[in-house]
């Protein structure tokens, strides 16, 4: 083997190792899955080595493509680290921030001066969205994600638990008197269709004992906030974080008819790559973030 190798098809293992995919290595890398394959295969023949078992429908990493892979992706991390180093001094106190929009809105967002005046040398870019980010790939710098906390590779750390109950406006505060009154009103959640269950709703439910109740579907959205907004507004009733939504229940915008809350076994975490805690702005951030929480 002469010369440097060639860093396409590196970068072109590396997405395949990751998802034992041409096809997907593919998506991820803007290209075709020929080329994907093609760029693998010139590597093989400049390594003299086969990196993959080609399978009818999967790929295989051959004991040589699995000793390569960790070596490689570290070294491709290490160059983006060198290159954040470099090219991050004039936007080092700019700290991106990806979170989801309910917890933005309802927890985030007004807390957001309290870290500023802590901090006003760290300039706080917020985006919003329910996509899981890649921080190898994207300009993102911490995350609050929702789910099991089962993001290898991460640096991963709870917040708090999600709790579930009901919440309703004033047009239906004075109807629900027990569980059973949730059977003639409008039921609304953020959670997708499921075939035999009415998303969240069903776990408190089953936690409050009447597993079986007969129920009217009201609207669905993509976010509790929404969800928490129409309800003020009179649409139904919604489910979600008494936690979350407490500003609005201690301004009696919204109410918890009852006591009952459920763990539904999710929780939200705040996230960053890993190696990455440890810079100043994303501890800033971490350290506010759990003061806020404590």
């Amino acid at each position: 083997m002469q010369g440097s190798l060639p860093l396409n098809g590196l970068k072109a293992f590396e997405a395949a190792a990751r998802h034992l995919s041409f096809t997907r290595a593919a998506d991820e890398l803007h290209v075709t899955q020929a080329a994907v394959s093609h760029q693998v295969k010139t590597l093989e023949l400049r390594l003299g080595v086969k990196l993959f078992r080609r399978l009818p429908k999967s790929l295989r990493l051959t004991d040589e493509g699995q000793a390569l892979l960790p070596e490689l992706r570290d070294a491709f991390e290490r160059m983006a680290r060198a290159i954040h180093r470099v090219t991050s001094a004039q936007g080092a106190s700019a700290l991106s921030v990806s979170t989801l929009m309910t917890f933005a809105l309802t927890w985030l967002v007004g807390r957001l001066p309290r870290f500023q005046a802590r901090h006003p040398e760290i300039e706080v870019r917020l985006n919003t969205t329910g996509r899981m980010v890649d921080f190898a790939r994207e300009d993102v710098d911490v995350a609050v994600r929702y789910g099991d906390g089962n993001w290898p590779g991460l640096h991963v750390e709870k917040m708090f638990e999600d709790e579930l109950t009901p919440l309703c406006g004033r047009a239906y505060k004075d109807r629900l008197c027990a569980p059973e009154g949730l059977r003639d009103v409008p039921l609304m959640d953020a959670s997708p269709p499921e075939p035999a269950s009415v998303g969240e709703w069903r776990t408190w439910f089953k936690a409050a004992g009447i597993a079986h109740l007969p129920i009217t579907r009201g609207a669905q959205f993509d976010s509790t906030k929404i969800a928490a907004q129409a309800a003020i507004d009179g649409m139904g009733v919604a489910i979600g974080s008494p936690y979350l939504f407490a500003e609005d229940i201690a301004a009696g915008r919204l109410f918890q008819p009852f006591p009952l809350t459920v763990r539904n076994g999710k929780a939200y975490w705040l996230v960053c790559g890993e190696g990455t805690a440890a810079r100043p702005k994303i501890k800033s951030f971490r350290d506010w973030i759990f003061s806020e929480l404590g």
